[in-house]
């Protein structure tokens, strides 16, 4: 359904369970990105009254993923940490050519969107099926679905406003592009590294 074409080694668990700290807050921080990308989204972007709506509300619940997230680092009598560069999201940023039209940059943009939610969505299920702790996998098991939704939301924002046959080819490519990443990545506890 996602349409990744490398999924991630089941192994990235284990990783993720002996530091379940680190974790916890570089998904507190991607979610305050994905806040702040929605926002960006509003202010480059205002003419399009539909896409605004959209990432209002986006916006809103991500944040509230954020909350949610902050708390369970709370509950554990831990703090936040520092946010650290996500180098998932530099390499996939390198694909599409900078300049163009603002439409072109517009779909760029919902493109890389859909992959961040789609990959986070297969890692919160690996998460929800695997991690020991019983509550914080079903914490991820709610988030998923959110995820799934989020990504199809831009895909199909980017399908809306770019040309249909260009853009599910920019999609294929991009998909082809984060699979290479891929296989360099996998071994840290953070959400897509």
């Amino acid at each position: 359904m996602l349409g990744l074409k490398l999924p991630t080694d089941p192994r990235w668990v284990n990783i993720v369970e002996k530091n379940i700290e680190e974790i916890l807050t570089d998904h507190a921080y991607c979610e305050q990105k994905a806040a702040s990308t929605a926002i960006s989204l509003i202010v480059t972007h205002p003419e399009y009254s539909e896409l605004v709506t959209a990432m209002t509300a986006l916006a809103r619940e991500e944040m509230g993923h954020f909350k949610m997230v902050h708390d369970r680092i709370l509950e554990r009598g831990l703090t936040l940490g520092r946010d650290r560069k996500d180098e998932y999201v530099l390499k996939l940023l390198t694909f599409f050519p900078k300049g163009g039209s603002r439409l072109t940059n517009l779909t760029h943009r919902l493109l890389y969107a859909a992959l961040i939610e789609a990959r986070s969505c297969e890692r919160f299920r690996l998460l929800s099926e695997n991690l020991e702790d019983k509550e914080l996998a079903e914490f991820y098991r709610s988030l998923m679905v959110s995820e799934a939704n989020h990504y199809t939301m831009f895909l199909n924002f980017a399908r809306k406003y770019g040309d249909r046959k260009e853009v599910d080819q920019k999609w294929q490519n991009l998909l082809e592009f984060e699979a290479e990443i891929m296989k360099e990545l996998g071994k840290k506890e953070t959400m897509h590294g």
